[in-house]
């Protein structure tokens, strides 16, 4: 392979030079941040869209994401540079460059529901409803801005040789991705490239999956804030599972846990219990 090519050979899909940036009036721009700006401006008009469903103004929305854009991004970037802190200490000057990647999904969505929460007492609004709407932008968001990844040759799994199997030349790819297993398997082959769950694609289809039942959902929910439930919960579900087969693992320090596998299953778990004390609560009101 070509060190730009991308390949899902059980699938007959090959494709030559995929490019990672390209270039405008001398300016190169990664299509990683490209990619990352379109999932970002559809989940906010996702957002306002439901905002109309759910009779609110359509201005608190925009007003909220101008904070919530801006401090998730610094949250996922912090996420990611914390629990890869081996890969920046000798230059920190690295923690600022975006255009190879590196953002945790799960530092913006601690971000912007910190953000939620300190705009809506702030603000005196009902941070559940907001929510509501806003996790819809989100997950949209991901599931758009994972193909970032797919640009980036980045957030794939360990060797498999299902239908969906994808293959990376190693030149493309960051060497501590590489397993030693990959390696070996690539030399044994006489090959130069890896064979790899596409775990950028699992979740992303994952997650369009999530949004579909949160948008046949949104008119029997029973109570403010019960989306944000099934995204988290949703969400951490299939996080839990994907993370299991990713090579980029960022692990929990003195452990060989990944921390956003344990953080999906936490969040599965919180949110079924939650949900479940919020409509026996409602349930004995209404006895």
């Amino acid at each position: 392979m070509n060190s730009m090519d991308i390949a899902f050979p059980h699938l007959g899909i090959f494709l030559e030079n995929v490019p990672k940036n390209f270039t405008v009036f001398g300016f190169t721009i990664a299509l990683y941040g490209v990619v990352i700006a379109f999932g970002i401006m559809a989940g906010i008009l996702m957002a306002v869209k439901v905002s109309k469903m759910e009779k609110m103004n359509e201005d608190i929305i925009w007003d909220f994401a101008i904070y919530a854009v801006v401090f998730s991004v610094i949250g996922a970037r912090v996420y990611y540079v914390v629990f890869s802190w081996e890969h920046y200490k000798d230059n920190l000057l690295s923690v600022f460059n975006l255009r190879q990647g590196g953002l945790a999904i799960y530092g913006a969505v601690i971000a912007a529901f910190l953000t939620l929460f300190i705009y809506c007492r702030i603000k005196k609004l009902s941070p559940f409803q907001i929510g509501d709407c806003g996790v819809y932008g989100l997950i949209l968001g991901q599931i758009m801005g994972r193909w970032g990844n797919f640009f980036n040759r980045e957030a794939f799994g360990g060797y498999t040789d299902s239908l969906f199997a994808m293959r990376l030349p190693m030149s493309a790819v960051r060497g501590h991705e590489i397993t030693a297993q990959q390696a070996q398997m690539a030399a044994e082959a006489g090959v130069n490239y890896i064979q790899v769950h596409p775990t950028f694609l699992y979740e992303s289809v994952w997650n369009l999956m999530i949004f579909t039942l949160m948008l046949v959902f949104h008119k029997k929910k029973q109570y403010h804030g019960q989306m944000c439930l099934m995204y988290l919960g949703g969400y951490g579900l299939g996080r839990c599972i994907i993370e299991g087969l990713r090579t980029d693992q960022l692990l929990i320090p003195g452990t060989n846990l990944a921390v956003s596998q344990m953080l999906g299953a936490a969040l599965f778990v919180m949110a079924v219990i939650v949900n479940f004390i919020v409509l026996k609560n409602k349930k004995k009101q209404s006895a």
